[in-house]
């Protein structure tokens, strides 16, 4: 079995840096779960986690943002996060699981405080419909 914990997460990172649709778009599986910290049901495929995913980049991508700490298993990783929106500390983690191609076929975020759970709720669902 491939190892792909470094290649799949130097992928996301190098998303993350350059915010390229087409590096998400060769990163995500057709159907790919994402699970958030405000919407109750998962949501699957490919073209619902691109939005989710370009969103929280859009809402999160300010120059406070940064990845704290990274644990690695053999198809999957969690990421610590932490930035700062509107003097909000926000607090979270990224859960990332992957097939053997390397794709990632699950993404969950969880945030803390609630404080920084609201405002996120607020902001994304307004990036969201700008979106569409």
């Amino acid at each position: 079995m491939t190892h792909h914990a470094p290649e799949t997460i130097a992928r996301w990172h190098a998303y993350m840096r350059a915010d390229d649709p087409a590096l998400l778009d060769a990163l995500l599986a057709e159907d790919v779960v994402f699970e958030s910290p405000v919407v109750h049901t998962p949501q699957v495929g490919k073209a619902l986690t691109t939005g989710y995913l370009r969103a929280a980049a859009q809402v999160l991508g300010n120059p406070s943002f940064r990845y704290l700490n990274e644990w690695c298993a053999e198809r999957s990783a969690i990421l610590e996060f932490a930035c700062e929106i509107d003097g909000i500390s926000i607090n979270g983690v990224d859960m990332i699981f992957w097939g053997e191609d390397g794709r990632i076929t699950r993404f969950k975020v969880m945030v803390r405080p609630l404080k920084a759970i609201n405002l996120l709720h607020q902001m994304m669902g307004a990036q969201l419909t700008k979106a569409r």
